[in-house]
């Protein structure tokens, strides 16, 4: 063999090689072994399919004889409420007007006079859902009616299987009327209303054949969710979707040309009526019930089972708890109301809630005065303001983020800002961004520490604060936190004044995390909740991950501490407990609130401007419903109602009032109050903030001042503070010049100022305690002159215990 044929042999043995070492893969991989394959697995699955469509008969209905009352029990066992009576009455699908019955499938399953009953494709999304823990609907109406008549709402794969088979043989066995007939007549409406009899009885007063296609259209949409849709109870955001699922449904009548385009374009939303107060529920019990109710359907058990009865609900109300904040309430609060003497104090509501935050339970919960007279639950209730509670969100961003301000500096509770009332906040590159929010009052404070900031409520600080940490970081903690306006809210700089809306349950969550040190704490109502139809219900998840960290939520509590101790929070200060706290103040008064808490105990209030009548204010109408301003209810001596006032009045009456053994904060960290706390000021000791005139303020003094403060002027300064002028100034404090004086205690004038804390000139003076005039004033603390004076030195200015005022 020559060379070019040894070659040639080694090629082809290489080849031969090469093709060997993936020969056996691609012949255990062949496109022909995969088909078959797949075609074996679906021919197996059909097969399962078949086996089990032979093996499950059409059950028969549940029984109503099973169907008993609901128990709700307090966390000692008391019995707080029995409720669940069915309202049921079937009616033959001829005593239903066709457009009525039409407007059910179009608003469910417009396809159900073509299908077979099922739909493959959302009954697979079902089941995918339920193997990961998750509700999901979109089945069609046959398989609605074998849900609610023949089987149970379990979310299990054996029920949805069921469900399938069931509905395949139901839809061959009954015409698509006797379906529908079945379904309309068992699904539930709310109002403790199955079938649509009882439906028409509830929202309309009317039996079923006297529906019209516009009110038929309500009852379909009310399916998709009752409570949330019942316009009587429901949210604002509630009654928008029932709006639109109203809409939805007729639009798609007329697509089906079941009505005609001018048929549609002439309905009119029909209002229902109210609902009859069921027995047993007055005062709180209602909102407790109602409460636990929807904690137990956000758990994936169907407002029908529920209403169906047969459970026994125990709370995690503590009785003591309980009796104590409605009596606080009373007294603190609504024995001040006098309607009929003064209107404002009807458009007056209150909510309450108090959690413990190691476990998340709700001790206790204040949803308005009565549930027969006010059925929507101020305690839970989130289109209102939480204001300036929500500073502290910013400042736990900002910490938790390792913001800087804009010169570099890392954000804590000792880094300066500017305080100016309505100082434009500006972006990373010196832009400003088209907010400049004012202070309460106008009230400028110049330079000033975050801790000085959170105890007055500097909405001008927090809001260029919220442009250094990120609008979107706040958001997202927010929701992370348990703020559920957060989900759809937008990134705006109004946001930092606490412009999106929260309940106090959602904030008694937000401040319980914190006092937990940063683990999530949601508050749950539901102890336990036991049905001999259903297997046990797990409790809702009350204590959830570390949303931020220990350190952050610690110096959090700690600088809240200082808006006890110092600021806008010293109603609720006392000696032997230490407390952390927030105010809040939203535009035009319509909310104000207090959410403070000791190492053990969380408690929000608030209270709502909710206008009680229909009625005409300077020619604008005013729905019932609607927010009002709460400025002059319950005989306010300042004429508004701020956070500062009967917020936390009542927040402190309710909490001293309980018997607890005093605590200490188990703080890491090392700023705020609560770690380096400042001397308590006194009226003279420390100078106020100034009231600025103009839109262009200037900077006052604070008891935080600039860490470089100097002296300007040609003549000399004696006494505390900074002076300036060309004059003399003789006494304590005392100072006179030509010059200008800006700073703590700072006076300026051409006059002679003589005696303690005594000033006169001509010149302006800028501060607390600082006056100005050109006369001569003698005599400690006496002023005089035709100047302008400008702070404090014995003179109240603003609000006592001034709260802030946040934008809409």
């Amino acid at each position: 063999m020559g060379r070019a044929d040894e070659r040639r042999a080694r090629q082809r043995g290489a080849r031969r090689a090469k093709t060997s070492k993936g020969g056996g893969i691609r012949r255990l991989f062949t496109w022909k072994k995969m088909l078959g394959t797949f075609f074996g697995l679906c021919l197996l699955a059909m097969g399962a399919f078949f086996a089990l469509y032979l093996y499950v008969d059409v059950p028969t209905a549940n029984a109503d004889a099973d169907l008993q009352s609901n128990v709700y029990k307090l966390s000692n066992g008391k019995v707080l409420a029995r409720t669940g009576k069915v309202n049921r009455e079937k009616v033959p699908i001829a005593d239903v007007p066709l457009d009525v019955q039409h407007t059910f499938v179009a608003a469910e399953n417009k396809t159900f006079y073509k299908d077979h009953g099922v739909d493959f494709k959302g009954t697979a999304r079902g089941l995918y859902s339920t193997l990961r823990g998750r509700k999901q609907g979109g089945s069609t109406i046959t398989q609605q009616y074998v849900k609610n008549y023949y089987l149970t709402s379990d979310q299990t794969v054996t029920r949805k299987l069921n469900e399938l088979v069931i509905s395949l043989k139901l839809d061959q066995k009954q015409s698509k009327d006797q379906i529908l007939e079945g379904y309309i007549n068992t699904a539930y409406f709310g109002r403790q209303a199955f079938g649509i009899q009882a439906a028409s009885q509830a929202y309309y007063g009317i039996d079923a054949k006297k529906l019209n296609v516009s009110q038929g259209a309500y009852l379909a949409s009310l399916l998709q969710a009752p409570s949330q849709y019942d316009w009587s109870s429901a949210t604002p955001e509630g009654q928008r979707l029932v709006k639109n699922r109203w809409a939805y449904t007729l639009n798609n009548m007329a697509e089906m040309n079941w009505i005609s385009q001018s048929d549609r374009a002439a309905q009119k939303f029909p209002y229902p009526q109210k609902p009859k107060p069921e027995a047993g529920l007055q005062g709180q019990t209602g909102y407790l019930v109602k409460a636990a109710k929807q904690e137990l359907m956000a758990q994936g058990i169907d407002e029908a089972d529920i209403d169906a009865g047969g459970w026994t609900v125990t709370l995690n109300i503590d009785p003591k708890k309980q009796a104590a904040l409605e009596k606080t309430l009373k007294q603190q609060l609504t024995d001040k109301l006098t309607p009929k003497t003064r209107p404002v104090d009807a458009d007056l509501q209150a909510g309450a809630v108090s959690v413990d935050p190691h476990t998340g339970r709700i001790l206790a919960m204040y949803g308005g005065k009565d549930y027969y007279k006010h059925e929507y639950s101020n305690a839970k209730r989130t289109d209102y303001q939480p204001a300036s509670t929500f500073k502290p969100l910013i400042l736990a961003a900002a910490i938790e983020s390792g913001a800087k301000t804009q010169d570099g500096k890392l954000i804590t509770a000792d880094t300066y800002y500017d305080g100016t009332s309505k100082r434009p906040v500006v972006d990373a590159n010196g832009n400003k961004v088209g907010f400049a929010p004012p202070n309460e009052d106008n009230v400028s404070y110049g330079s000033v520490k975050v801790q000085k900031a959170m105890n007055d409520s500097v909405n001008s600080v927090f809001a260029q604060m919220g442009e250094d940490v990120g609008l979107d970081k706040i958001r997202k903690l927010g929701l992370d936190l348990g703020m559920s306006s957060m989900k759809s809210a937008q990134a705006v700089p109004a946001m930092t004044l606490g412009s999106y809306g929260a309940s106090p349950m959602e904030m008694a969550g937000i401040y319980a995390t914190f006092d937990n040190h940063g683990k999530k704490v949601t508050p749950t109502i539901v102890k336990s909740a036991t049905n001999a139809r259903h297997a046990p219900v797990a409790p809702q998840k009350a204590i959830g991950d570390q949303v931020v960290s220990r350190q952050t939520a610690d110096a959090v509590t700690s600088v809240l501490t200082g808006v006890v101790q110092n600021g806008t929070g010293t109603a609720v200060r006392n000696k032997e407990q230490k407390v952390a706290g927030k105010t809040g103040t939203s535009d035009n008064n319509k909310s104000a609130w207090f959410t403070g808490y000791t190492p053990n105990l969380v408690t929000s209030v608030g209270l709502f401007g909710e206008a009680s009548k229909k009625h005409t204010v300077d020619g604008k109408t005013i729905l019932k419903g609607a927010q009002v301003t709460m400025s002059g209810a319950a005989g306010s001596p300042t004429g508004r109602i701020n956070g500062a006032g009967f917020p936390a009045q009542i927040w402190a009456a309710y909490t001293f009032g309980l018997d607890m053994t005093p605590s200490k904060f188990d703080l890491d960290t090392d700023q705020g109050a609560a770690v380096a706390p400042t001397e308590i000021p006194s009226a003279t000791s420390s100078p106020s903030p100034t009231i600025s005139p103009s839109n262009s303020p200037s900077k006052s003094p604070s008891d935080s001042p600039d860490p470089d403060p100097s002296d300007t002027g040609k003549g000399t300064a004696n006494g505390g503070g900074a002076n300036a002028g060309t004059g003399t100034a003789n006494g304590g404090g005392a100072n006179a010049g030509t010059g200008t004086a800006n700073g703590g205690g700072t006076n300026a004038g051409t006059g002679t100022a003589n005696g303690g804390g005594t000033n006169a000139g001509t010149g302006t003076a800028n501060g607390g305690g600082a006056n100005a005039g050109t006369g001569t004033a003698n005599g400690g603390g006496t002023d005089a002159g035709t100047g302008t004076a400008n702070g404090g030195g014995g003179t109240d200015t603003g609000v006592g215990g001034n709260d802030d005022q946040n934008l809409q």
